[in-house]
């Protein structure tokens, strides 16, 4: 079916291809790099391929090993695909809107908590362009860069730092290829610290992009902490007592960035606030 997609793309349609999980895009690697993504530098420029994967990603509900893995650190890698992973409502509708209207094929990542998340959404068309990371909270202290559904748990692990006195500046970078290296660049000339938290692995991921980026442009202007957070180095568990171990959390976040901000491991831990837990999986889809 990614065949028949890429092939409709080429003959001028834009098709929007779901896969219900991104675990089994696996099964679409070489149509994917290299077909979709190299069409258009192959024939010089002659053909385009405006198409939209769409994929999930995510935990519980007992996804486990080969259903609850967050991969689009692979298709960041590969030059003509577009990599975007929106977090609101507002963004989801705004980056599929630009999704589509692209001329080269875009991945479309969607968490499967960030379903259930309420916003303002316009009815009118508008799209979310890519290349622009938004500041989501101010802070001053320290840079806290969530992607997808981890800017959720950023923003609440913002709210436990308050109680100690410690200001994060939170960003949603929403397009991961391109990125809006810029912004967050900014953030951290200013508070000398980054942490950025994945959902995913953290070795060769999106968070060890960042942090690269970020170290080469500010390493002869100001020295800089840095911290990354992401699935533990072992295989995805479906059991809810391994994935709170397994995943970054709220909590597990704002000890972390605790750490960074006040020099060495301080075994702080905030007091859990039970208005500021995550939204319950209500199931499969």
């Amino acid at each position: 079916m990614t065949g028949v997609a890429i092939g409709a793309a080429l003959a001028g349609l834009r098709p929007v291809h779901v896969h219900i999980r991104m675990d089994f895009l696996m099964l679409a690697m070489n149509q994917l790099i290299n077909i979709a993504a190299k069409s258009r530098y192959m024939y010089g420029g002659q053909v385009q391929v405006p198409m939209v994967v769409r994929s999930m990603i995510g935990k519980s509900w007992g996804q486990g090993a080969q259903h609850a893995q967050g991969l689009y650190s692979f298709f960041m890698h590969v030059p003509g695909l577009k990599v975007v992973a929106p977090t609101t409502p507002y963004d989801a509708k705004g980056c599929l809107v630009q999704a589509i209207r692209d001329n080269d094929p875009v991945m479309y990542v969607e968490h499967r908590i960030l379903h259930f998340q309420k916003g303002p959404v316009p009815e009118s068309l508008y799209a979310v362009a890519p290349g622009k990371a938004r500041i989501t909270a101010p802070g001053s202290d320290v840079t806290l860069v969530g992607i997808s559904h981890m800017q959720l748990e950023c923003l609440r692990a913002r709210s436990y730092l308050e109680s100690a006195d410690i200001q994060a500046e939170v960003i949603d970078p929403i397009w991961l290829s391109p990125l809006d290296i810029d912004t967050i660049v900014e953030s951290v000339r200013k508070t000398g610290r980054l942490c950025v938290v994945d959902n995913d692995w953290v070795t060769c991921g999106a968070s060890a992009e960042i942090i690269a980026l970020v170290v080469e442009r500010l390493q002869s202007i100001r020295p800089v902490l840095v911290r990354r957070m992401g699935f533990a180095p072992v295989t995805c568990p479906p059991t809810p007592p391994l994935e709170n171990l397994y995943y970054p959390n709220s909590r597990t976040i704002a000890a972390a960035v605790y750490d960074l901000v006040t020099g060495g491991e301080k075994g702080w831990q905030p007091e859990e606030k039970a208005e500021l837990q995550e939204i319950q999986f209500k199931g499969p889809f």
